[in-house]
């Protein structure tokens, strides 16, 4: 066996969409923000769900209203749900699926407190919190556990 049996098979889709991430955290959030647009036109909506949820993901973050994030949120949970382990390790060997539902659920709590939908907001949140077993004990986890105890607190907390 090669030892490079293991590695995954390049994915120019999956590189444009990183490239659009890394260009929107660099500060040019209209930019990736186009950028992405335009390549979930590319895909479409019956396109690979791996990449449909993850684009959609990211893409959220982008938008300049809550109304908007929500739509996006709600894209990206959606394609998860026809996402299978075994596509999602062709882009690495440790994903699972149900490692990216805590994420996605944590962000549509947020985005629903955030308009005002608080019964939905902590109906995600309680997704989030049952699926949080499944994140690694690295930075990544503990960043979507500190999000979901931010939201709590949130939601909580009196509006001021």
């Amino acid at each position: 066996m090669d030892d490079h049996d293991d590695l995954p098979t390049p994915d120019p889709t999956m590189s444009r969409i990183i490239d659009a991430v890394q260009l929107g955290r660099s500060g040019q959030q209209v930019r990736a923000r186009d950028m992405l647009t335009a390549l979930w036109d590319e895909i479409g909506a019956d396109g690979d769900a791996f990449h449909r949820c993850t684009l959609a993901h990211y893409l959220a973050d982008l938008q300049d209203t809550a109304e908007a994030e929500l739509s996006w949120d709600e894209r990206a949970l959606a394609a998860v749900s026809e996402l299978t382990d075994e596509r999602a390790r062709q882009h690495h060997h440790s994903l699972q699926v149900q490692g990216f539902l805590p994420s996605l659920h944590l962000n549509l709590a947020d985005v629903h407190r955030r308009l005002g939908n608080t019964t939905v907001a902590r109906e995600h949140l309680v997704m989030a919190q049952r699926f949080v077993g499944q994140l690694p004990d690295d930075p990544y986890g503990e960043m979507i556990r500190a999000g979901i105890r931010g939201v709590t607190e949130a939601l909580e907390s009196p509006r001021k």
